[in-house]
């Protein structure tokens, strides 16, 4: 276990330069002095190990002399010293469960390192890195546009609208009249929804563009178990700080998916995987169930914030030497589905105090949202290194030397559906109500009669009395 876990790059570091990790746990705003901790525990798991590997060649030092002694009285010495010995190793090794179960606990709490380019600070040090798009600007709102991107040293091309878009929320209530979040208040709770007929078909064409898209570049297509065992979502996520986001399942060791990440990372916990199999890339298609119990009053109204929805994910297992460039290939891939959309975008580099314990790095594609004038979050995509690997116990082996590691896990959101359309709703709406449907959308419309082709056009009553 000791030489398996010393491959673990937070291990390595904090027995090699504690100091340095404590700096990388100081970016992410973290107390330090658990790394502390973690380096007590590791350091008395270690002398443990070392006295117990020693009393046991002691021990099997005297079992083999006993065999071969034949005086009697030297013989029942020698006896005598082995239960001695014995009952020495049983204590100690008590002792070593118990601090190994603590060491344990101590290293779990330990947050990935942060790459060098990350900015370091809050979630208000995040830094733009680039815009695509024309973005639809109300006048209004063009002030406060102009600071977000001239104003930070960007150049993007706008269009000034003097006419103000309908937010998301009203649009989709009252407008369209297409979804019905009070009455789903009624009978689940705030932040669930009723959808009907064009937005549920707008929801399924999301769907299906981003599986199409990503299959066609080789990624396989995995429908995975929509619960896991808690073991596995400790492997994933710092439990302690994600307890007031996921869903648990009352009196069953079972937690409801918060993202599809997770079944796919564990698609292969405790297993070997050679480096010639690398990279292995997965798209995952399921429900997300998220509690939000963090977000306060934001985003009450509407479909953006909601405590379920489809997503589309991408994951992907690499060796150590290609997760930064796999990284890049994720965020591509989002980009290329939002330049498909012809949804204006900004891409970010998340700051350190922002990441999340399991990543050294991750960018946000965050799309423009003419309604409230600013850029939303769609995508977030991550580099997790070796950090979710060691917790899941997947290992890397070298087919030259065969060396054992741990693989490194990526991941990125592909299309998460209600965010996407309210992205969609916002950008696409005419002043009459009319929303137009991206081109790259309708093709897997047009194969259902029912569905909205072109438009989705503003009914004249609500589906459902509210």
């Amino acid at each position: 276990m000791a030489q398996e876990a010393s491959t673990w790059s937070v291990l390595a570091l904090l027995r090699s330069n504690p100091d340095e990790l404590k700096m990388h746990v100081k970016k992410r705003l973290m107390d330090p002095s658990i790394v502390d901790e973690a380096l007590r525990l590791d350091v008395e798991w270690r002398r443990l190990q070392t006295e117990i590997n020693e009393l046991r060649h002691r021990h099997n030092v005297i079992t083999r002399t006993i065999a071969k002694t034949r005086d009697p009285a030297e013989r029942a010495k020698l006896i005598d010293e082995a239960r001695r010995l014995l009952k020495i190793l049983e204590e100690k090794e008590r002792i070593l469960k118990s601090v190994e179960e603590e060491r344990e606990r101590a290293l779990m709490r330990l947050p990935n390192l942060v790459d060098d380019d990350v900015p370091v600070g809050d979630e208000t040090a995040s830094r733009p890195i680039e815009y695509w798009g024309r973005p639809r600007v109300w006048r209004g709102h063009l002030d406060s546009f102009l600071a977000e991107t001239e104003g930070k040293g960007f150049k993007v091309d706008y269009e000034v609208i003097d006419w103000k878009p309908v937010g998301h929320a009203d649009m989709l209530e009252f407008k369209l009249k297409l979804g019905d979040t009070l009455k789903a208040s009624e009978v689940a709770g705030s932040r669930f929804y009723y959808l009907f007929d064009d937005i549920v078909w707008l929801d399924f064409a999301l769907l299906l563009y981003a599986i199409d898209y990503l299959t066609r570049k080789g990624y396989t297509l995995v429908l995975p178990p929509y619960m896991l065992r808690g073991k596995i979502i400790k492997g994933v996520i710092d439990v302690e700080t994600f307890k007031d986001a996921i869903y648990k399942v009352e009196g069953e060791d079972l937690y409801l998916i918060a993202t599809s990440e997770h079944p796919l990372a564990a698609l292969y916990a405790g297993d070997e995987l050679y480096d010639d199999e690398l990279p292995i890339k997965l798209v995952g298609v399921s429900p997300c169930f998220r509690k939000e119990a963090g977000a306060g009053n934001r985003d009450l109204k509407g479909i953006f914030r909601v405590h379920q929805f489809h997503k589309v994910e991408q994951f992907i297992f690499s060796t150590p030497e290609d997760s930064r460039k796999l990284h890049e290939e994720l965020i591509s891939n989002a980009k290329e589905l939002f330049m498909g959309l012809g949804i204006p975008f900004r891409i970010v580099n998340i700051a350190s105090g922002d990441l999340g314990a399991s990543a050294v790095k991750k960018y946000d594609l965050e799309a423009w949202m003419p309604a409230q004038g600013r850029f939303r979050e769609m995508v977030s995509a991550s580099n997790c290194t070796d950090w979710q690997a060691y917790r899941l116990k997947i290992r890397l082996i070298r087919r030259k030397g065969m060396k054992r590691g741990y693989v490194h896990t990526l991941n990125s959101t592909a299309i998460a559906s209600t965010r996407t359309i309210t992205a969609i709703l916002e950008n696409f709406q005419e002043p009459d109500g009319t929303v137009v449907i991206p081109k790259v959308l309708r093709k897997y419309l047009e194969i259902f009669p029912k569905a909205p082709h072109d438009a989705i056009h503003p009914r004249g009553k609500k589906i459902t009395k509210t």
